[in-house]
């Protein structure tokens, strides 16, 4: 009796051990045919793979292509590499990337042409392989939408972290700076105030961006190229400033990008202890040791200053810009490469908006010419940026639990990192976004 009782119980516990790999097989779900995968960038590749994902969030990964159950839809992918889907850590969805357009467009835009146009970048983005951004610039509440609205699943685009406006002192970067007092009266926000000067302003700026949705506060600790006044790219907000926005951020829960380009900015915003450090342009030994020393990420936005320098000799800037533009292209790739051999933690981010949207995979060519490897490169887009915006439990890996967010590329990115700018399959949470179904089966890159 005794002996019957305990068999019956191992037995129980056998069959409850392999549950969730019967419950995998017996649910409709989407078996994914990998012939490389990377499911976890900074680690060794695997070879024929097969994932599994139900509702979507991957369920298993299993080594080898497994035949699927009957009713499963099979995703075909081939001799591909499939990856996590990427992050890109600097997007401006509201901004299209060409400065005399928006320059034209700006008095006939209302805040509703503004968001569809936003759509239209979300999912340009997404269907290069990014499922994932953050936003750090844009209209508070339309921003929100969008994101909201994705995750409804009403319309295809990444997941957004947004920031809603950056917080600027008065004249600073993220001020309407070079307009007539006409224009100025018009074009400013009456319905929020990213501006603000003296600590105890900017603790109240910081929480009006949070009132509007912002998931991420950004502030700009130094000037900026594309804003049109000539005082330079210098540090702008006071120690004081960046402190009250930091602590005030971090006490609602959310992390702080810090715009920066000159050294004594960058300095002052690691020491108040930002999160980011976006552009990092002007970097020396002492930038960079402080960065390591506080585990401060570098966001080096790399396709920005070629893209601006680009738009400032085409003659597409106003004059105040254009000394910026050289200035910044200038010494960016010193002090990336400065940055990535003394082991500053990167991830990756593009300032898509001032280049085109859809182009972001072009960083990873940049990030290698400047000393990182494939490898690290593809990291910073997936795993390191996923630590940056701490969510590592479901961004940046392809494991069970997360998400579901996977691309192939044609090709081993980790021997030619420019495959990742030709992303033949995404899938976003668990719906494919691009890549053909015919007959239950999706077939990489189909016409």
């Amino acid at each position: 009796m005794i002996a019957r009782t305990v068999h019956s119980l191992l037995l129980g516990t056998a069959l409850l051990a392999a549950a969730p790999a019967l419950a995998a097989d017996a649910t409709p779900a989407t078996w994914i045919h990998a012939g490389h995968l990377l499911d976890q960038p900074g680690k060794a590749p695997r070879g024929p793979a097969t994932i599994v994902v139900v509702a979507g969030k991957v369920a298993e990964v299993r080594d080898g292509t497994l035949a699927a159950p009957a009713g499963a839809t099979v995703i075909e992918l081939g001799d591909s590499y499939v990856l996590p889907g990427l992050t890109d850590m600097h997007v401006h969805f509201y901004s299209d990337g060409d400065p005399v357009k928006a320059r034209m467009e700006e008095a006939t835009r209302d805040s509703e042409d503004a968001v569809l146009l936003a759509a239209a970048h979300a999912r340009t983005t997404l269907l290069a392989g990014f499922t994932t951004v953050r936003d750090l610039g844009g209209e508070p509440r339309g921003i929100r939408a969008l994101r909201d609205a994705i995750e409804r699943g009403d319309i295809d685009g990444p997941t957004i972290i947004n920031a809603g406006q950056m917080l600027s002192v008065a004249g600073g970067h993220g001020d309407l700076g070079g307009y007539s007092r006409e224009a100025y009266d018009a074009f400013h926000p009456k319905d929020y105030n990213n501006v603000c000067n003296g600590a105890d302003d900017c603790r109240r700026a910081t929480r009006e961006q949070i009132r509007l949705g912002a998931q991420v506060i950004k502030f700009a600790a130094t000037g900026g190229v594309l804003s049109n006044v000539a005082g330079g790219i210098g540090q702008q907000m006071t120690a004081e400033e960046m402190k009250a926005i930091i602590d005030t951020a971090h006490g609602f829960g959310r992390k702080v990008a810090a715009h920066s380009h000159a050294k004594a900015g960058t300095m002052a915003a690691v020491e108040a202890g930002v999160d980011t450090i976006d552009h990092g342009t002007f970097l020396d030994d002492a930038t960079v040791k402080a960065m390591i020393a506080h585990g401060t990420w570098l966001v080096p936005t790399m396709l920005a200053p070629r893209a601006a320098l680009a738009n400032a000799r085409a003659g597409k800037l106003p004059p105040a810009m254009v000394p910026k533009a050289e200035e910044a292209a200038a010494a960016a790739l010193a002090s990336h490469k400065l940055a990535f051999k003394a082991g500053v933690k990167i991830a990756f981010g593009t300032d898509t908006g001032v280049s085109k949207h859809g182009d972001n995979a072009q960083e990873f060519k940049l990030m290698v010419e400047a000393g990182m490897t494939p490898m690290q490169a593809i990291a910073a887009a997936t795993t390191g940026a996923a630590e940056a915006l701490g969510r590592s439990d479901t961004v940046g890996r392809i494991a069970p639990g997360m998400p579901a967010d996977i691309i192939a590329v044609k090709g081993d990115p980790l021997a030619d990192v420019t495959r990742l700018e030709h992303v033949s399959f995404v899938m976003r949470h668990g719906k494919v976004i691009s890549g053909k179904v015919i007959s239950g089966k999706v077939i990489s890159g189909a016409k």
